[in-house]
């Protein structure tokens, strides 16, 4: 007999708590990595907690594996601090590909064609050399595995943030769920780098809510040329290999809730399916393609926008090239030339409480400035300001939102930031 019961009542259970830290980080993709590695340089008692089994999320997982982009688009470097750090390491592993510095702002249209067909040049001409980096996805996750590692940080996989305890307006414990059950961890503060927001909702903070088109990212070897291929096929760092972005398989016929499990599932099943047409289209239509093989498709879908903080300030498309005296991050337009977003602190803050912060593609921005601020390097920049304003406000035993903005801006130049030369000097 089926119960047809709208709901059920669960018995009351008593969470043990299985760690205590300074600085809680939920989340292992760019933006949390970056906190968690930040807070611990600063003398911080550091868990950063991933749902998967791997550190990167949509960079490393989702294949979506190019920083757009760490310049402004007219030859200057403006993400820098851990992002550059992650290039570092990556390129002495031979891991990864940019344009010489020499080169960036160039508008010279062989140097552009080269990096277009290295999916390290967007938007619209008339084009320059941007200083953008494509990325071996094995080779991130190895790298962010022992970065963390080195750097102190305890890591724990294969665990979803679940429900929060509050103390009036302060996270004392966030409570995840895993195969062993449901376990909590005491934290002094809290950075939520989990993407689509999910603590800032457990703790009943306001939102906004975006609908997009999911994609799946995949990879192909045995490429002998790339020609005819409909939409972009990028090089990758393995010769004969591409990088098949959004845009190489046809869309799915409506845009989702990636907050939504059953929304998740038509996607993820559609989309593997238009992946599979498209491999064999290339590999039957498309000369070059004929010995074509797939090498792997993304583990998790390219939603790259769903919940966005509500915050102290959103950051709207108009503040494009505005300056900011609480200016933490900054970041480039992927697409638009000679411009940048000046990230405030106020776009990490909740409106409520007090010892929490968003960082990565979830912070308080509106849907036009996401496009700029969801990408990778400024997730970095925005989980790197996070971890160090985390570090600080507990040293200093201030809340979040009381923090000395101008030594927070200190801080993060000394640690390799780049900043406005008026920010905390």
């Amino acid at each position: 007999m089926t119960d047809r019961a709208s709901s059920v009542e669960l018995p009351a259970q008593s969470v043990p708590v299985v760690d205590r830290c300074d600085v809680l980080v939920v989340g292992g993709g760019s933006a949390g990595l970056a906190a968690a590695v930040a807070a611990k340089r600063q003398g911080a008692d550091v868990v950063l907690v991933e749902r998967y089994g791997y550190l990167g999320g949509l960079a490393s997982g989702g294949l979506i594996v190019l920083l757009l982009t760490m310049d402004d688009g007219a030859g200057r470097q403006v993400v820098a601090g851990l992002c550059q750090e992650l290039v570092e390491r990556l390129d002495a592993r031979g891991g990864c590909f940019y344009p010489p510095s020499a080169e960036w702002g160039d508008p010279n249209d062989e140097l552009v064609e080269r990096y277009r067909r290295m999916g390290l040049v967007w938007g619209s001409a008339p084009h320059k050399v941007r200083y953008s980096v494509a990325y071996d996805p094995e080779e991130f996750k190895f790298v962010a595995n022992t970065w963390v590692t080195e750097a102190g940080v305890r890591l724990m996989y294969h665990r979803w943030a679940s429900d929060v305890v509050r103390d009036g307006d302060r996270i004392t414990h966030v409570v995840f769920t895993s195969k062993a059950g449901r376990q909590a961890i005491a934290c002094g503060t809290v950075v939520d780098a989990t993407g689509d927001g999910d603590v800032f909702v457990l703790a009943g903070e306001a939102f906004d809510l975006e609908q997009v088109h999911p994609w799946l990212w995949f990879r192909l070897a045995g490429v002998e040329s790339v020609e005819g291929a409909r939409g972009p096929a990028f090089r990758t760092v393995h010769p004969g290999q591409v990088l098949m972005p959004w845009g190489s398989a046809e869309r799915i016929d409506r845009r989702i809730d990636a907050t939504d499990p059953d929304d998740l599932t038509y996607a993820e099943i559609e989309c593997r399916r238009m992946v599979m047409e498209e491999v064999e289209r290339l590999r039957t239509q498309v000369p070059g393609f004929e010995r074509a093989y797939l090498t792997d498709v993304a583990l998790t879908l390219g939603v790259t926008e769903s919940r966005r903080l509500r915050g102290r300030y959103v950051l709207a498309r108009e503040d494009l090239d505005r300056p900011f005296d609480d200016v933490v991050a900054v970041t480039g337009h992927w697409t638009k030339y000679d411009c940048t977003y000046q990230i405030p602190y106020r776009s990490l803050l909740p409106q409520r409480v007090t010892n929490l912060l968003a960082a990565g593609r979830c912070i308080s921005v509106d849907h036009r400035a996401h496009h700029a601020t969801k990408e990778i390097p400024a997730c970095f920049a925005t989980g790197e300001a996070a971890g160090i304003a985390s570090a600080l406000a507990l040293s200093r035993t201030t809340p979040l939102a009381e923090l000395d903005v101008g030594e927070l801006q200190r801080t993060l130049v000394r640690a390799g930031a780049w900043l406005p030369e008026t920010a905390g000097r």
